[in-house]
């Protein structure tokens, strides 16, 4: 039976940082002139000899992103259920440690929250939960879809990992992605920042795009949170977790996100900073990789970030995120998982997308009844 972690273990974290960092400008050079790039040449992209390269990066990033994906971008919502939790986190607002009021939402308030965002025109719908199996288990989130699988052409989760049965129970139900970030590639890192709870299982982790993909699921959205150790690192071993994937999973989509580390009740600092023009270099290398992947941008970033790099590379974004349960219509005071940086409203960004001459996509598909 097929694993990542069969692959990953014959990599070894030092030394691939050492040599993402050894990489040159005539190696860069010769990934920039490639039609079809590799790992090798991702972690040229990646590296301090890459940054004199960015504006070249760009260009052709936002070239390739034309080409494959039109002039158009996706918009999205995030809708959290819960944020109970039994796990310890050292970076989010839900961990267990953190003396909070504990929400879950009942039928009539996911209702509420869904009326709302349909009503700002939204079709592309993520339900969100802290880890909580007890609470928020496989039967609460079947519930939830069958709720709404009406209103929305795709419903995504990001939820606890879940065994293969339960993914395959729950696309029999409607759903069509789930998104699970590692967080951090890093053991020893990994197991820092999650003491206890089922989370602290880096394997069973690792091990979950696999399941999805032998699921059958559409979509597996992946990524790493940028701060918990060295972005460049946690990056290229995300693109190696794609591309074993990609060709062991041939039949399902995929897609990238970029969470950097943001402010939350209890705080931790980033390890390692990423700077704007970090993430900048890192967007454009995995579409330089991949021509079909598609890359999404949070409201965790900045409105003059995304104002700029909107045309670089990504193909969905969020808009007007609540990261509390009820947060759009029930308890929009209770606490967020992590403080919103791009605050502006559905319709502003709507028209920052339209002004840039994209055509914002609600809908990409429908459904259609067997006849």
């Amino acid at each position: 039976m097929a694993h990542f972690k069969t692959v990953f273990d014959t990599y070894n974290w030092d030394n691939t940082l050492e040599c993402i960092f050894s990489k040159t400008t005539a190696e860069v050079e010769s990934a920039l002139a490639k039609e079809k790039l590799d790992l090798e040449d991702f972690k040229a992209l990646i590296s301090p000899a890459a940054q004199p390269f960015l504006e070249q990066m760009a260009q052709k990033s936002r070239r390739l992103t034309k080409k494959r994906f039109g002039n158009t971008i996706q918009m999205y919502a995030p809708m959290y259920l819960s944020n109970e939790c039994q796990n310890i986190c050292t970076y989010c607002g839900f961990s267990m440690t953190n003396k909070i009021p504990r929400r879950t939402l009942t039928d009539a308030e996911i209702l509420k929250e869904v009326a709302f965002l349909k009503a700002k025109g939204y079709d592309h719908i993520l339900l969100v939960t802290g880890e909580a199996n007890r609470t928020v288990g496989v039967e609460y989130i079947k519930n939830a879809i069958a709720l709404i699988r009406d209103q929305f052409s795709n419903i995504t989760i990001e939820v606890q990992p879940l065994d293969q049965e339960d993914y395959e129970l729950l696309i029999e139900h409607g759903l069509y992605a789930v998104l699970v970030y590692q967080e951090t590639y890093h053991r020893d890192e990994y197991k820092k920042h999650h003491p206890k709870g089922k989370k602290s299982n880096f394997n069973y982790r690792l091990d979950t795009p696999d399941r999805l993909g032998k699921a059958g699921i559409h979509k597996i959205g992946l990524g790493a949170l940028f701060g918990l150790e060295d972005w460049r690192a946690d990056s290229f071993f995300t693109a190696l977790h794609l591309k074993y994937l990609q060709k062991t999973y041939w039949k399902t989509k995929y897609s990238i996100s970029f969470p950097r580390l943001r402010p939350h009740s209890g705080g931790l600092d980033p390890k390692v900073e990423m700077t704007d023009k970090d993430l900048v270099q890192l967007i454009c290398a995995f579409r330089l990789l991949d021509e079909d992947v598609e890359l999404s941008l949070s409201t965790r970033e900045n409105e003059i970030f995304r104002n700029n790099v909107v045309q670089l590379g990504a193909t969905s974004i969020s808009a007007e995120s609540k990261t509390n349960p009820g947060g759009y219509t029930v308890e929009p005071q209770s606490l967020e998982q992590f403080e919103i940086s791009d605050e502006r409203s559905t319709e502003a960004i709507v028209n920052m997308l339209k002004n840039q001459g994209l055509e914002v996509v609600w809908k990409d598909w429908e459904h259609f009844e067997n006849i």
